[in-house]
This record gives C-alpha cells, sequence and structure tokens, in this order.
C-alpha cells in the first residue's frame, strides 16, 4: 500500500469502530461525505484491499505524451512567456497543433514552476489562521526552540509536539543542540503514550526534508528521478506518517504573531 492508502485505511477504519463520524473522516482524507460512505461499505465487504487503487501499475489512457509535455513547457518559457495561460493554450491550438484542455495546461505549467502573468495582481491576503483538526491524533505538530530554559546550564533545545485537534502537549525533550534524536524520542514516546499519528506538522528542517528535494529540473522529474528520503522520514514512511512542511519564511512571519513556541498554524 502506498501512504495514501494506508492512511485511509486508518480512517475508515475508525469510522468502522465509531471513533470518527463520517463527516470527521471526509475532512480528514479531503474526501466527500459519499466517497468515505462507499470506502467504509467496501472495507467492511471486501477487506483493506479496497483501498488500493485498481489502476495500480497502469498508464492512464488519455496520460500526455513527455514529449509533448517537454515542448508545451519550452514554448512556454521561450516562446510565449509573456501570454497568460489562457491565451497560451489558444496559441498552442492555433499555432502548434497542440490541443489541450485548460485545466492540462495550468496543471503542467504549474508543475515546472511557472506561473501565468497578471496585469493587476492583487494584494496578497492576509493570513489567516488554519483551522484545527476535528480530533486528537490526526494531526502533530512539531518544532525545537532553543532557549536558556535551565538557569545557569546555558541554551538548550527543547523538542516539543502538540496534537492539533487539542493543543495537549504530547512530549517534551531537552538536548544541546536540535537534532535527530530528539525528534526520535519524542516520536517513540508519542507511540508509546497516545498511539501513531496520521500526519506531522514540520518545518523544512533538513532532518525532514532533504535540501535537494526542489533541486530536480524537470527532465529530471520526467525521468522517475527522486531525491532519497532523509532518515526520520523514512522512519515516518514506514509508519504509515505523512510529515506536512510548512515554510520556514512564512513560519517566521506567524510566529511574530503567535508567541508560542511549537503552535504552528
Amino acid at each position: 500500500m502506498t501512504k495514501r492508502e494506508v492512511q485511509k485505511l486508518i480512517v475508515i477504519n475508525k469510522t468502522i469502530d465509531g471513533i470518527l463520524t463520517i463527516r470527521e473522516a471526509a475532512q480528514a482524507l479531503n474526501l466527500s461525505e459519499r466517497q468515505i460512505f462507499r470506502l467504509k461499505k467496501g472495507v467492511k465487504e471486501q477487506g483493506e484491499s479496497f483501498v488500493i487503487h485498481k489502476n495500480r501499475g497502469r498508464k492512464p489512457a488519455n496520460a500526455i505524451p513527455e514529449d509533448v509535455v517537454r515542448r508545451v513547457i519550452d514554448l512556454k518559457q521561450n516562446k510565449y512567456q509573456d501570454a497568460n495561460f489562457s491565451h497560451f493554450r489558444d496559441l498552442l491550438e492555433e499555432r502548434e497543433g497542440i490541443i489541450l484542455s485548460y485545466s492540462s495546461v495550468y496543471r503542467l505549467l504549474t508543475s515546472a514552476g511557472i506561473q501565468s502573468p497578471r496585469n493587476h495582481r492583487k494584494p496578497p491576503k492576509v493570513h489567516a489562521r488554519r483551522k484545527r483538526k476535528p480530533q486528537a491524533g490526526l494531526l502533530v505538530q512539531i518544532d525545537c526552540s532553543p532557549f536558556e530554559w535551565i538557569p545557569s546550564m546555558g541554551q538548550l533545545a527543547l523538542h516539543g509536539a502538540i496534537d492539533d485537534a487539542t493543543g495537549q502537549v504530547l512530549a517534551l525533550y531537552l538536548t544541546d543542540n536540535e537534532c535527530m534524536e530528539g525528534y526520535f524520542e519524542l516520536m517513540r514516546r508519542i507511540i508509546q503514550n497516545y498511539g501513531i499519528p496520521l500526519s506531522l506538522y514540520t518545518d523544512r528542517h533538513t532532518i525532514f526534508v532533504s535540501p535537494n528535494k526542489d533541486k530536480l529540473s524537470i527532465e529530471e522529474q520526467l525521468e522517475g528521478k527522486t531525491v532519497n528520503q532523509t532518515q526520520f522520514e523514512r522512519a515516518m514512511s514506514e509508519l504509515g506518517i505523512t510529515i506536512i512542511n510548512i515554510d520556514l519564511l512564512r513560519l517566521k512571519a506567524v510566529s511574530k504573531d503567535c508567541g508560542k513556541p511549537f503552535r504552528i498554524d
């Protein structure tokens, strides 16, 4: 099973056991309530295999050929760089003989890191706090805060974890510096006392995400190349835990308003 399928199975089993409501499960998996009903019924009748995607290993019949993908990206970057996505789609059809839907063009270009130019950009939106998860265990926030926590002992790194839904502090651990040992100890205590969480909310420290993750070119991604996971990522993946990385710059901006060392919004 993929990590996503493991997550589905965990949540669906919780609905079967009456721990989660249909609405809460739909919010946790970002699915409709109708899909949750279907998954619940399928797991009850057919078992765990029901959550495995039936097209695993098959190339979609409507997949865009890789040479077309490369050509579309090259045309946007070098020939039609000033055209917005909608106009660019029309130009592809009229001048290049490439017929694609707007959604396909949008997906290809945004995946390549290309944004649609706009004549009048809207002012940036004021940050709105994210709603907490509906139930404990769906999301755990972990972070580290250096400070002189114990007088006369100098600066120490306090690793901490809180549950997103309840705000409960799940674990704390002091070390000399922010390190993988500190985060592994947090996870050991969390799992021992509360069970395995569905996902973790972290910053982009190299403990959580490889510094090379964002350096792959489009060509390398099309060739199927990936970046090796960090040791912490691999361990969480084996447990079926998804790591959600928040941008560090955004984290700093939010922390000015928040004032709490372990609350990441």
